[in-house]
Order: C-alpha cells, then structure tokens, then sequence
C-alpha cells in the first residue's frame, strides 16, 4: 500500500519520457498527453480519498527506515495540493494545442511539460529536505526548457534573468541543507524537527532558518525578492504562463508553510515578526505593480505577488484559523492563477496583442471570454460567496484576532485594488466600441473557453461549497499545528 505515495511522481515522470520518443508526431503527443493526464488525475483522486480516510501514507524506499532512508509521505496536506496541480494540469493540457504552434509542441513540449508535474508532485510529497532540493531541481530545469519554447528575444532575455536568480538560490539552499546537517545530523524532515527540539544551539537554528526562508521566500516571490517574476512570467507562451503563475510560487510557500510549522515552530518569536512585515509590504508592492502596467499578462502576473502576501499573513499569525485560511487561500489561489493566465492568453491569442489600450469592445465578438473575466475577477478579489472570500475570511479573522489592525486593513485595501486591477482589462478591453478591424475567431475561443470554464467551476465550487471543503481544511491546519502527529507517522509509523 505504501508505494501508492509515490505513484503521483512516477506517472508524469514516466510519460514525460514515454512522449519524448512521440514528440514529431503531434496528434498522437496530444491524445496521449490528454490520456496520460486524465489518468494521473484519477489516480491522485483515489489517493486522497485513501489519505483522508485511512491517514498519511508513508513509503520508506528501499526499505531503509526512517530517518535513513528516503522517505516519501503523502499526508492531507501534500496529497490535496497534488491534486490541485493535476487539476490545473488538465487544463493546461486542453489548452496548449490552441496555444502554441507546430514548431513548439514538436519541441518536447509534453515532455518538459510532464516533468514540471513530477518536480511539482515530488516537493510536495517529499519527506526530507534534500530530496526537496532535488525535486525543485527538476521542476526548475523543465522550467528553463518551457520559458525558451518558441525563441523569441524577450523570451531568452527574460530567461536569462530567472535562470540567473534561481542558480544562485538553488545554491544557497543545498548549502544552507549542508549547514543544518552538520548541525543536527539528519535531512529528513520528521528527524530535523526532533533533533531542533534536542540540539542548543538556538542562534545557528535561527540563522538556518532565516537562510531556508530566504531561498523559499525568492522562490516564492516575496518583498523584497519579488522583482524577477512579472516578466519572465509573462513573456513565455500563454499555457506556460498559466502553469508557471499556478503552481511555482505556490512551492515556495509550500515549503515555508511546511519548514516553520514542522522544523522551526519553537523559532516563532525571532521569524513570525519578520513574517508579518514581510506580508504587508508584498501585499502593497504587488498590487501597485498590477496597477503600474497596461500590458495584461504583466497585470496577472504582477497579482500572483499579492496572493502569497496574504498566505504569509496566515502563516506570520501561526493560529490554527490563520493557517486554515492559508491552506484555503493556497488551493484557491492555484487554481484562479491558472484560469486567469489561460483567460488573458486567449485574449491574446484572438488579438495579436497583450497591450489593453489597443483593444475594445471584444465582448460584442466573444461574450462568453468577458463575462468570464468578470467572473474570474470577483473570484480573485475575494468578493463573497466564492472561492477567495473565504481564504480572506479566515486570514482575516485570524489577523483581528492576533490585534493586527494595520496589516487587516492593508489586507482589505489591497483586495480592492486587486478587483480594481481585473476590471481595468475587463473595462477597457471587453467594454467599450465594438473593434470593427477585428476578424473574430468564434470557434477559436469556443475551444480556449472549455479549460478556463473547468478551472472556473472548481474556484465557484471552493466558494460555494466550502461547508464541504472547510472541515477538510481545518483538519491539515490542526495537523500543522501539531507536528508530533507527522513526527509519528514518518519515524514511528503510526498515521
């Protein structure tokens, strides 16, 4: 039963190089992609339903027990998040054939495009920090490979930037790994957060801490370490632009959300001060960056910067309510990202531009596009009862409740602004004279339509159902919080 775990990693592994021998025939790359997707979604569905039913699932490889072995540990936490990336994979896959060109699908796009899924799927479901290294390593290099595809200038210009800036975060991270196994003698996770507990050497701890925040915190795209992702996530291909803004960030708060509730909780009093200040400037300079810009893919990706402001908020508060609220607002924001990269890069796709003052009144061409830009924008903004009002409600709360005023009210401004960012492009570009030089490509956006209304159904269904979905959520915060419960299933094995 425990290699279920890591089934997730090795189906998109294994289809990544499987395709890779496919990859001139594109009609066939396409069908298997689809089937080779569809697949692992069903079967990362079942394993959540076994995880939440029967408890964590661990798989010591090579049957070398925890803590010397490699250990892979599919938990509620992981187990939803993957699920979440293979959702929004599905998406991606639908999209990508009306999104890039011959030239590109034949440029191993589905291979690259399954290995970032297995480097995604691997940092979530990873029991030890070195492997973490390893499986951002991996999504990384896929990343480099997807943000070239199609070679334009901007393209290798910007890659430039976010290869440079993720080397030398990869390089800080082995060495900080390095650094706290010399210090407590283990990589795994479980061991790590025992041996802190049992080693006196605070100030190195802390040190080592703040060093792992800071490789998370860039990877994540926190102030001040945010500055290179708007470009190189919008200059790629409209599909890669979505996975990236979906899900690459969303690993970097993973990590920190994992990292300080499991291995460094007792640091609380020098990091969770730091946190909250950290929080509150994301969330202002992300969202005046969405507003400095008239390019739309740059005012999406300039939005992704805000969200992770507001899931370090719950995490900076470390009350159960607060970090409900980020795990909430962590799935959310993954999947409205997804949409809303997809819906911009079918505007410009159907208009040959992404600069929104040379498009208007395109909802007299394509309604169905704007009134589900509409919809994504209230989605996005946290407007009741969907998807981001309840990640904001309980972030929200938590914050009150900890007497954080200023960064509830910084909060509740930047959402505002955030809706005010999302209705300028839905203003501008779908409002408005009707553009009579355009030829519309009707049947085109039927097609782009169908992935962003999946993506669209599953944010609407997290707001509206979150009765259902809450108590799911609540029960990973409580296992956050208490981190012996995780201890105990990896070196103990008991769920």
């Amino acid at each position: 039963m425990s290699n279920l775990a890591i089934m997730p990693i090795l189906i998109p592994m294994i289809s990544g190089i499987f395709l890779a021998f496919f990859n001139k025939n594109i009609k066939l790359s396409r069908l298997l992609a689809k089937a080779l997707t569809i697949g692992n979604l069903v079967y990362v569905s079942y394993l959540f339903y076994r995880v939440s039913q029967e408890g964590s699932i661990i798989l010591e490889t090579g049957d070398w027990a925890a803590p010397y072995g490699i250990v892979i540990v599919a938990d509620l936490l992981s187990t939803l998040l993957v699920l979440t990336t293979n959702i929004i994979a599905l998406a991606a896959v639908w999209y990508a054939p009306y999104s890039l060109n011959t030239k590109q699908e034949t440029h191993y796009f589905y291979t690259f495009y399954f290995l970032l899924i297995t480097g995604v799927s691997g940092a979530f479901l990873t029991g030890d920090l070195f492997n973490l290294f390893v499986f951002f390593e991996v999504l990384l290099m896929a990343s480099y490979a997807l943000i070239v595809l199609g070679g334009e200038k901007v393209q290798l210009r910007e890659s430039i930037k976010y290869v440079l800036i993720n080397l030398f975060s990869s390089i800080l991270f082995v060495t900080t790994v390095a650094f706290l196994y010399s210090v407590v003698g283990t990589v795994n996770m479980a061991h790590i957060a025992e041996r802190v507990a049992e080693v006196d050497q605070r100030g190195i701890l802390t040190t080592i801490s703040i060093l792992l925040f800071f490789v998370f915190g860039t990877k994540a795209a926190l102030f001040p370490l945010f500055y290179w992702l708007p470009r190189p996530y919008s200059a790629p291909n409209s599909v890669v632009s979505a996975l990236f803004g979906a899900l690459l960030t969303k690993v970097g708060v993973y990590s920190i959300l994992r990292v300080f509730t499991l291995m460094f909780p007792q640091q609380e009093t020098n990091t969770h001060e730091l946190f909250l200040w950290i929080a509150g400037l994301t969330l202002i300079f992300g969202v005046i960056g969405a507003l400095s810009t008239t390019n739309i893919k740059l005012i999406i990706a300039y939005n992704v910067i805000p969200a992770v402001g507001f899931m370090m908020l719950g995490i900076g508060i470390n009350t159960e309510t607060a970090i409900s609220g980020t795990v909430y607002y962590l799935v959310h924001d993954m999947i409205i990202k997804g949409a809303l990269f997809l819906l911009v890069g079918a505007v410009v796709i159907l208009t040959g531009t992404a600069n929104m003052k040379k498009m208007s009144g395109l909802i007299h061409h394509y309604p169905l596009l704007g009134w589900l830009l509409f919809l994504a924008a209230f989605v996005l903004a946290g407007v009741p009862p969907f998807s981001g009002f309840i990640g904001k409600l309980l972030l929200l709360q938590a914050s009150f409740s900890a007497d954080q005023i200023a960064l509830s009210i910084i909060g509740l401004g930047c959402s505002l602004l955030i809706l005010l960012s999302i209705l300028r492009i839905f203003i501008q570009v779908f409002w408005g004279e009707k553009d009579e030089s355009l030829k519309p490509n009707k049947k085109l956006a039927r097609q782009l339509s169908i992935p962003i209304s999946f993506l669209l159904f599953f944010s609407v269904a997290l707001g509206l159902g979150a009765e259902f979905f809450y108590p799911t959520v609540e029960k990973i915060s409580n296992y956050l919080m208490h981190p012996e419960q995780y201890i105990e299933s990896v070196l103990r094995g008991n769920p």
